[in-house]
């Protein structure tokens, strides 16, 4: 599956296109830094749909943006400045080039999408191993470090274990990630819940700067508890036994399995156009996780 993505942010010339993922462009700026700009993309099932969901970049900086803000304490990350071309404001960071690590940094605190299926075949979750009768949707009894291999665009990441890790990174690094990856999810899960809502599961990226003030060290990179990235729940809906209702593209998945859409998701056909009512639907639940998360009315 192949897809062309649109990356047209009239940016003055000496900003280099360098790679774009399923939400985000990068580009090379003239300080050799990287610019990144969060668009309004969004993808279902490996697919970058066609249509965008308005204010969807903004949104995703403005919530990562808090996080690093709130997350000094425990970790750096590689932001160096939100000035940025006049045509890309507020959906665009300015960062210091990292060395990526190839691991996607799972934590899961509650049992979910591909966690829960992994329990279901194995009653593992990455190697680690959990009591029988879990619903789905269940409190898991303690937050799991569940790796995942970075997959290709349009391909599904493959969870793995803490000691594929150790095999890939060596024992240190992998402990640092592990470590880092669950001190911020204990923080993360803790401030969210007292504003009523679960932070069932998150992933993070990490890498070692090449430049700048924390050169050599791990810091965080990408972005950080969006609901891109995170899995958010209503505390006082949370009812084990099935999925949740959550703080992301819940409208858009629901859209495209029901019988309006038109589209079988194993047919290999991207999917179809998003009716209106679906992307307003969207683009308020993003609103409300922005303003519940951070406490601020998103402009």
């Amino acid at each position: 599956m192949t897809q062309t993505l649109s990356h047209n942010y009239d940016l003055p010339e000496d900003y280099v296109h360098i790679y774009s993922g399923k939400v985000r462009d990068l580009f090379r700026t003239p300080q050799d830094r990287l610019l990144m700009v969060t668009s309004d993309r969004i993808s279902a099932y490996d697919w970058i749909l066609d249509t965008e969901i308005p204010d969807k970049g903004r949104i995703l900086t403005s919530i990562s943006q808090w996080w690093f803000g709130q997350l000094q304490g425990l970790v750096f990350n590689h932001t160096t400045t939100s000035k940025v071309p006049k045509s890309v404001a507020g959906r665009a960071v300015v960062c210091e080039p990292l060395e990526m690590f190839p691991v996607e940094c799972v934590v899961r605190g509650y049992l979910a999408g591909s966690g829960y299926s992994d329990y279901l075949a194995t009653r593992k979750i990455s190697g680690n191993g959990l009591p029988p009768g879990l619903k789905d949707g269940a409190l898991l009894p303690k937050p799991l470090f569940t790796p995942a291999t970075k997959a290709p665009l349009g391909e599904h990441d493959v969870n793995i274990t803490y000691d594929d890790v150790i095999v890939e990174l060596g024992q240190e690094e992998a402990q640092e990630l592990k470590r880092l990856s669950t001190a911020i999810y204990g923080y993360a899960a803790d401030r969210v819940s007292r504003k009523g809502l679960i932070l069932a599961d998150t992933k993070f990226e990490f890498g070692i700067a090449l430049g700048g003030k924390y050169q050599g060290q791990i810091i965080l990179g990408d972005e950080a508890l969006t609901p891109d990235s995170s899995r958010y729940w209503e505390k006082n809906l949370w009812n084990p036994g099935g999925p949740q209702p959550s703080f992301d593209k819940q409208f858009v998945r629901d859209w495209l399995t029901s019988p309006d859409s038109g589209w079988d998701k194993n047919s290999g056909e991207a999917p179809p156009p998003l009716p209106d009512e679906i992307v307003e639907k969207t683009r308020a639940k993003y609103i409300e996780a922005y303003e519940r998360i951070t406490g601020e009315s998103f402009q």
